[in-house]
């Protein structure tokens, strides 16, 4: 597990096919160390905090080895922070990691709150308007952090477990489950049960729990 980049950007401005558009999305590396909150990185911000940002999503990060395969698609390449992620990460994807896992970046502790949800902005920011759609698709989505221990950290920051969840129920398949295999009614049990899902998550799975049992 390696952070290979720590981007940030405050909410900005533009214009997109003669509108304006609000958006927190635009992060760019640096190369200091930054302090970081219970609710965000030093220097990051989010526009619509309805949902983004909060908590539950203090930081995003979202896998390097899923530029490869990006760029290909795309035909160019993508910088970190393309996908609007706070951390940049190598050796942590979406089928190695688990939600509630727990992790110590020199001397701040992040756990794994949710996967991350694409959405329109992220379709403007690459100027492709299937983007959210494919990375949902993919389930190449990244995923987010709650801030356990505040503290600083910088783009050398050693990264390590320190816990994994007793659910044991990785990122990938919290998304085979929210997006594709809707209707297991075990599976959903699964995810709905797990005591470190992100709250906004933790209603969406008990609400189609509850349809499930009806």
């Amino acid at each position: 597990m390696k952070i290979t980049s720590i981007n940030v950007g405050l909410p900005q401005t533009i214009q997109y096919q003669g509108k304006e558009l609000t958006t927190g999305i635009y992060k760019t590396p640096v190369s200091s160390s930054l302090f970081v909150s219970k609710v965000q990185i030093e220097g990051d911000g989010q526009a619509d905090l309805n949902f983004h940002g909060g908590v539950d999503k203090a930081i995003c990060a979202y896998p390097e080895e899923h530029y490869v395969y990006w760029e290909k698609l795309r035909g160019h390449e993508l910088e970190a922070g393309t996908f609007g992620e706070n951390l940049t990460i190598r050796g942590l994807q979406e089928h190695d990691i688990c939600i509630g896992d727990t992790f110590a970046i020199d001397e701040v502790i992040v756990q794994v709150s949710q996967p991350r949800q694409p959405c329109h902005k992220l379709a403007k920011r690459m100027d492709w308007p299937e983007a959210a759609l494919h990375v949902q698709e993919t389930g190449y989505t990244g995923y987010y952090f709650r801030v356990l221990k505040e503290g600083y950290i910088a783009p050398d920051s050693e990264m390590r477990l320190i816990a994994r969840d007793e659910k044991a129920v990785t990122v990938a398949f919290a998304n085979q489950i929210k997006y594709h295999d809707r209707f297991n009614l075990e599976a959903v049990k699964r995810v709905a049960g797990i005591e470190a899902l992100s709250d906004s998550w933790k209603q969406s799975f008990q609400k189609r729990l509850a349809e499930l049992e009806a």
